[in-house]
């Protein structure tokens, strides 16, 4: 085994040669010779001899780790001899190489996203040397500044695995150094650089820079509302942005400059249809697949005053009872203002102008807070049925803005008026009595009781009614019509000189009623009484005659009640002064203004009038009931006019 530097010298045992003098042992050589050993005889004595081998050439163990030779002695004998020994050259390493890298560089990529442990690359150093100066181990350090605790080297095999996820973002690339060293202490250097693979792990940012909120609902459209930027720490496709706004009508998105941009208004706003706008911007890039982030705008719009008051109806119709007491509500009116605050603040109060549709009633007022509408005084049906007011609602804005409305107040009656008799008289002039032959039949119409009654609807609904008669059996009285008519035909044992008294009643709750007193007088002969107001008039020349013949008539009557029995006397004075004492029969004249005023007003019916007509050159004194007067009477008929005074 050698380890020698150049002209080492290595003893061997010399050969034995039994012969003495000339035939021992003369010299050696090497066979086959090499260059790397010689072989030399020397002898200290002539008893002690030896041989060496002398490396000539340095050895190299990574070339020949061992070789063989044969040492030949020759002696002087002749023919000569040898004596030949093999040996085995064992070249022992020595550390006299240094650990070599396969490359002077390693590269090597990795996903940033790439988890912990992973295999980044493997480096490998060679050593020719052989036993512990041939084992490598490898260690890891850092280019300046660059962090040593994203890698870790496996110092047998040379792997270089991650500690940690890397961040593209962070660093893009790392730049280590790896040592190998030998057993002996040899080393070598490489360089190892790592580039970072960005994945699509950052997804877009959206900075803000101005936001403007609330919005006056009247902003003109291109206002900007909001400006920010965009960007993503990826690269390439990856850290390419594009955004975009959700479905607006009212907002757009447009770009400003590099990754800026604005979000403005497109069009009118209306807080009233919408108060609040939730804007969602949307930024995605290229990535595969694509990462977004969504930013959230929040706008609210602020009102002006771009609303009236609108009432809940066109119009209002409101009641109210006649007699009703001081400030009574009758109703309510509303308006509704989509403004808010102060521009939907409604107030009400009565507009200063008159309705052409009604007169303008000042006893009506408003409350301005609610609206309720009160009637301040009392009022009466039969003088103002209805009147008509105008309400304005006013909201609180600047300028206000206005709304009218138009109210209708309605009074409904109540039953506060009794009947009025209109026919006959109730006044305090002498009444008259109708008069009625004894031979009229049932259902003979006396007289008609006319009345009229100031309120209305079925306050106004009259009915008539017999309250007393001097005979309850011998009249009735038409409930709806008034008519005084005989129930049966007059008998002997009647009165002369029936009295009714007709109870007119209303239809209100509670009923109001009033009475009228008639008065009829039961006739046997109508041929001697004149009758006023006849509607056929006799010539003039025939009413001397006739009163001539009435007066004769009565002559002769008294003369034959003269000379009669007292009894039958005493009778015919009692007819003659009946018959002295005729009717006065109701015409046109004889009527009451109210009468006529009530005809005109139309609530009156048609008025009638009796009459009793003696034709002259009529054998029995025809009588005629019920005729209307006529505007014009033929002058052939004489018509007399009697009356009497009650006593």
């Amino acid at each position: 085994h050698l380890h020698s530097d150049l002209g080492s010298r290595f003893p061997l045992e010399a050969a034995q040669d039994l012969d003495i003098g000339s035939n021992t042992v003369q010299a050696y050589s090497i066979s086959p010779e090499n260059e790397y050993f010689s072989v030399a005889y020397r002898s200290r004595s002539e008893d002690d001899k030896y041989i060496e081998l002398v490396l000539e050439k340095p050895l190299d163990r990574e070339e020949q780790s061992e070789m063989s030779f044969s040492v030949i002695a020759v002696d002087g004998g002749s023919p000569p001899r040898t004596g030949t020994t093999e040996v085995k050259i064992v070249i022992l390493d020595v550390n006299d190489n240094p650990p070599i890298f396969t490359q002077e560089r390693y590269f090597g990529k990795v996903l940033e996203n790439m988890p912990e442990g992973s295999v980044v690359l493997t480096v490998l150093a060679r050593d020719q040397d052989a036993g512990v100066y041939g084992e490598i181990s490898y260690q890891l350090s850092h280019a300046l500044g660059q962090s040593d605790s994203a890698f870790v080297i496996d110092p047998i095999t040379g792997e270089i695995k991650t500690t940690k996820p890397l961040d593209f973002e962070a660093a893009q690339s790392h730049e280590l150094r790896v040592s190998a060293t030998d057993g002996g202490g040899l080393s070598a250097i490489c360089k190892v650089l790592v580039e970072v693979v960005d994945v699509n792990d950052n997804a877009p940012e959206v900075v803000v820079s101005s936001f403007s909120s609330p919005l006056p609902e009247n902003t003109a459209p291109g206002t900007v509302v909001a400006l920010f930027t965009v960007r993503d720490r990826d690269s390439g496709a990856n850290g390419k942005i594009s955004c975009g706004l959700e479905d607006q009508l009212f907002f757009s998105l447009r770009p400003a400059y590099k990754n800026y941009y604005e979000l403005v208004t497109v069009s009118a706003l209306d807080r009233e249809e919408t108060a609040r706008y939730i804007l969602r911007v949307t930024a995605a890039d290229a990535g595969s697949p694509p990462l977004t982030s969504t930013q959230t705008f929040t706008v609210d719009i602020s009102d002006v005053n771009d609303n009236a008051p609108v009432f809940n109806q066109t119009s209002y119709t409101m009641y109210v009872r006649e007699n009703n007491v001081p400030t009574v509500f009758v109703g309510a009116v509303s308006a509704a203002d989509a403004d808010v605050g102060l521009n939907g603040k409604v107030s009400y109060s009565l507009a200063a102008v008159q309705a052409a549709e009604g007169p303008w009633c000042s006893c009506v007022s408003v409350n301005s807070e609610n609206g309720h509408v009160f009637v301040l005084r009392p009022l009466d049906y039969e003088r103002l049925r209805q009147a008509e007011v105008t309400v304005s609602a006013s909201d609180a804005g600047s300028p206000p803005l206005r709304a009218n409305v138009s109210v209708r107040l309605v009074v409904l009656d109540e039953n506060d008026n009794a009947p009025l008799v209109l026919y006959p008289g109730q006044d305090s002039s002498p009444a008259s009595s109708e008069l009625v032959p004894v031979s009229a039949e049932a259902g003979y119409l006396i007289t008609k009781v006319v009345a009229v009654d100031a309120d209305s609807g079925q306050n106004s609904w009259l009915s008539y009614h017999l309250l007393r008669a001097s005979e309850p059996g011998l009249f009735t009285v038409g409930v709806h019509s008034g008519e005084v008519r005989l129930r049966r035909p007059v008998t002997e044992r009647d009165s002369v000189r029936q009295k009714l008294l007709v109870l007119v009643r209303d239809n209100g709750k509670p009923p109001l009623s009033a009475t009228a007193a008639v008065s009829a007088l039961l006739l046997k002969d109508l041929s001697d009484v004149r009758l006023p107001g006849h509607s056929s008039p006799a010539p003039e020349d025939q009413a001397g005659s006739l009163t001539t013949y009435l007066i004769i008539a009565l002559v002769c009557v008294s003369l034959l009640f003269l000379v009669s029995t007292a009894l039958f006397v005493a009778r015919k004075v009692c007819k003659r002064k009946e018959l002295k004492a005729g009717h006065v029969l109701y015409g046109a004249d004889n009527l009451q203004s109210g009468l006529a005023d009530g005809a005109a007003a139309g609530s009156l019916p048609r008025a009638y009038c009796y009459e009793i007509s003696l034709t002259t050159g009529s054998g029995n004194s025809e009588f005629k009931f019920l005729k209307p007067i006529l505007p014009s009477v033929p002058p052939q008929i004489e018509v007399v006019r009697f009356s009497r005074r009650e006593k």
